[in-house]
């Protein structure tokens, strides 16, 4: 399989092991309009390439990912029709990690919040540095958490948890996370890219239809789940694209201050 076409994803090969880097470290890899439509196909693409059996997905940098780019919310404030777009590659993103059949395992560098720990979330094993933070702060944006959110977190933390965490945007660190089990494991970062890599070679040396298979009928479930809740959550995320408090918040963004919501 040939990526050279990617502009935001970088690609590297160790044996049967092909990791994925999100590659926009000066924004702290936000995910602007070019990187979601490559993390929209990049899955499939990984999928359908012959010379891996693993898949590891990191950032490069000081994050795993920040989230949505605000200067793309911006542009979708100012041209609601391209939500259109977005929740299409919002669904695609989702169900194209969880379709893969070769397990994709989530190494957080650094921070992954919003979009970038819904990612992190569907992926099938989840290292998280000592020194990395994790959160879905949309409502901090004044956005719904509508790009898979609702759907995962409370599998993995409850819903009384999840409820609180959505509400809040609260973020917590690798070791909280991996407490309530959000996420597998936090290690420290000096040893992260090690741990990984042994447990991905681990995996690569295993039975891999029994692996994959597996890791297809645990899926199944959350297949479901996802087709009940996200196009409701997606139009809700839409609906709130074009409310007052989401420019709002776009607004102190930029002018580095704290939001004053309306409730509009």
């Amino acid at each position: 399989m040939n990526f050279a076409d990617y502009k935001t994803l970088l690609f590297t090969r160790r044996g049967r092991v092909l990791e994925i880097t999100m590659n926009r470290p000066d924004k702290l890899n936000a995910v602007d309009e070019v990187m979601h439509a490559e993390l929209a196909r990049v899955f499939v693409d990984a999928s359908n390439d012959p010379d891996c059996d693993i898949v590891v997905l990191t950032g490069a940098g000081r994050a795993f990912s920040a989230g949505g780019d605000i200067d793309w919310m911006q542009r979708m404030i100012d041209d609601p029709a391209s939500f259109e777009k977005t929740a299409r590659e919002g669904k695609q993103i989702v169900f194209s990690l969880l379709d893969c059949e070769k397990p994709v395992i989530a190494k957080l560098n650094g921070h992954a919040t919003g979009l970038g720990a819904t990612i992190a979330l569907f992926c099938d094993v989840i290292f998280a540095s000592d020194k990395a933070k994790i959160g879905d702060p949309h409502v901090c944006v004044g956005f719904v958490a509508g790009d898979g959110g609702a759907v995962i977190w409370p599998q993995l933390i409850g819903y009384a948890r999840a409820k609180e965490f959505l509400m809040t945007g609260d973020l917590m660190t690798a070791e909280e996370a991996a407490k309530i089990g959000l996420i597998n494991h936090a290690v420290a970062a000096a040893d992260l890219d090690a741990r990984v890599a042994e447990f991905a070679d681990r995996l690569a040396a295993g039975a891999t239809k029994a692996i994959r298979w597996s890791k297809m009928s645990a899926n199944i479930g959350l297949k479901q789940l996802a087709h009940s809740i996200m196009d409701a959550s997606l139009a809700y995320e839409a609906m709130s694209n074009v409310s007052a408090d989401h420019q709002e918040a776009v607004n102190a963004f930029r002018e580095k201050r704290a939001p004053t919501f309306t409730g509009r």
